[in-house]
C-alpha cells in the first residue's frame, strides 16, 4: 500500500521535474506568459478529469501526470521571471516567491481531510481543479520587461551585422562545460534521492505510532507553517555582502541540517517528538527550498539559467522516480518508518558533502581566463574584434612631404619598398 501511494506521488514530481526541458524550449521559444497559461488550463484539467476515474490507473494519468505537467508548465517560469526582474535583491525574492509552496502545503492536507468528508474523494479533486485555475490568473500578471535603450541599440546592431544572424538555441548546451554547474547537478540529484521522503512519509509515519488521523494530517500544517518563515528569513541571510558570495556553502549547511534532522526523526516515537522534528525539519526544509535555484543562478548566470534549470530537473527526475518508491519499498520490506528516514538523511547529507567539497577544491583555484583566449572566444560568439585605429591625416601628408623625391616620386627607403 505504501509503495502504491509513494509511486502515485512519484508519478506526480516525475512529470513536474521531467518537463524541465520541454518547459525550457517552451519560454526560450514563446514566453512566460503563455506557457504558464497552458500549464494551468493542464493542471485544473487533470483535477477535474481526476474526479471522473473509475481505476488507479486513470488516477495515475489525470493526478499525476497531466496534472504534474500543467504546474511544470507554471513552476519554471515563475523562477525564470524572478531571475530576470531582480538582481540586487534577487536571493530576498527567491525567497518570497518559494514561500507561496509552503502555505500551499500548511493548507493542503486539512482541506484534503474537509473535502473528503463533505464531498467525497470525487467532489474534493473536482475542488481543487477549479482552485488551480487560478494558475492561468496569476500568468496574466507575468509581463514581460521592456528592454532598456542600451539593449535596444544592442538589438538593433546585431540586426544589422550579418555575423549575429545565427538563430538562437532554444536550449543550450554549453552549461555543461561549466564545472560548478556540473558539482551542483551531481549534488542536487543525490539530494533529490531523501529530500521529499519525510512530507510524502510523516503522516503514515504518525497513524503508524497511534496518532489520530486529524492530529497525524496537522503535522503538515505545522511543517508548512514553519517552512513560510524560513524562506524569506533564508533568502534574507543570502543577500547578505558577506554571505551572497559564498552562498553554495550556505546551500551545502542547509542540506546538512535537514540531513541531519531526517536522522534524528527517526527516533521520535510519539506526538511531541514528531512535532519537534516537523518544526526543524520545517526550518531545513525552507532553507533548502529558499537556495537551491538561487545558488543555480549565480552558477550560471541571467542568460543561460532558462536552460540550465530545465536540464537540471531532467537530470532530477530520474531521482525523483527512484527515491520515494524506494522508500516505500523499503518500508514494505521492513515495516519500520525508522530505516525510511536513515536513509533519506544519508542521501541528503551526501549531497551536502558532494556539493560543499566540489566547489572547494575544483573551483576555490579557478584561474581568470586569458585575453588571448576571452578574445577567440568573442570572436567564436559573433563578436567582431577590434578595428585598428586610423591614423592621422596630417602625419600621413607630412611623411610623403618628407620621403619624396625631385620628381615626385617615393624613394626607395625601407618602408617604401616592401
Amino acid at each position: 500500500m505504501e509503495l502504491l501511494f509513494a509511486l502515485n506521488l512519484a508519478i506526480f514530481f516525475l512529470l513536474s521535474f521531467n518537463a524541465g526541458p520541454l518547459c525550457s524550449i517552451l519560454v526560450n521559444r514563446f514566453g512566460c506568459r503563455p506557457v504558464m497559461m497552458v500549464g494551468g488550463l493542464f493542471a485544473s484539467g487533470g483535477m477535474i478529469l481526476a474526479s471522473l476515474c473509475t481505476s488507479i490507473i486513470q488516477l495515475y494519468l489525470t493526478a499525476g501526470v497531466i496534472t504534474g505537467l500543467g504546474l511544470a508548465l507554471n513552476f519554471q517560469p515563475s523562477l525564470i521571471m524572478v531571475n530576470r526582474y531582480f538582481d540586487k535583491r534577487r536571493p530576498l525574492a527567491n525567497g518570497l516567491s518559494a514561500a507561496g509552496s509552503p502555505v500551499f502545503l500548511c493548507c493542503l492536507s486539512p482541506l484534503g481531510q474537509i473535502l473528503s468528508k463533505v464531498y467525497g474523494w470525487r467532489g474534493g479533486f473536482l475542488i481543487l481543479g477549479g482552485l488551480l485555475l487560478n494558475c492561468c490568473a496569476c500568468a496574466a500578471l507575468m509581463r514581460p520587461l521592456k528592454p532598456s535603450r542600451k539593449e535596444k541599440e544592442m538589438i538593433e546592431q546585431a540586426k544589422k551585422t550579418e555575423v549575429h544572424k545565427k538563430k538562437k538555441q532554444l536550449l543550450d548546451f554549453t552549461v555543461f562545460r561549466d564545472r560548478g554547474f556540473l558539482i551542483y547537478t551531481v549534488a542536487a540529484s543525490i539530494m533529490v534521492f531523501g529530500l521529499f521522503v519525510p512530507p510524502v512519509f510523516i503522516v503514515n509515519y504518525a497513524k503508524d505510532t497511534g496518532v489520530p488521523d486529524t492530529d497525524a494530517a496537522f503535522l503538515l500544517t505545522i511543517l508548512g507553517f514553519v517552512d513560510i518563515f524560513a524562506r524569506p528569513l533564508s533568502g534574507i541571510v543570502a543577500g547578505l555582502k558577506v554571505v551572497r558570495p559564498r552562498c553554495v556553502y550556505l546551500f551545502s549547511f542547509a542540506m546538512i541540517f535537514n540531513g541531519i534532522t531526517d536522522l534524528g526523526g527517526s527516533f521520535a516515537r510519539d506526538y511531541v517528538g514528531l512535532t519537534v522534528f516537523c518544526i526543524f525539519f520545517g526550518m531545513s526544509y525552507g532553507m533548502v527550498g529558499a537556495l537551491q535555484f538561487e545558488v543555480l543562478m549565480a552558477i550560471v548566470g541571467t542568460e543561460r539559467f532558462s536552460s540550465a534549470i530545465g536540464l537540471v530537473l531532467l537530470i532530477e527526475a530520474m531521482a525523483v522516480l527512484v527515491g520515494p518508491p524506494g522508500a516505500g519499498k523499503l518500508f514494505d520490506a521492513t515495516k519500520n518508518f525508522k530505516y525510511v528516514f536513515y536513509l533519506a538523511g544519508c542521501e541528503v547529507v551526501l549531497s551536502a558533502i558532494v556539493l560543499a567539497l566540489g566547489n572547494f577544491f575544483c573551483l576555490r583555484k579557478r584561474k581568470p581566463e586569458s585575453p588571448v583566449k576571452e578574445q577567440k572566444e568573442n570572436v567564436e560568439e559573433g563578436e567582431r574584434p577590434k578595428e585598428p585605429e586610423a591614423v592621422d591625416s596630417i602625419e600621413v601628408e607630412q611623411f610623403l612631404k618628407d620621403e619624396t623625391g625631385k620628381n615626385g616620386e617615393i624613394l626607395p627607403t625601407p618602408e617604401t619598398s616592401v
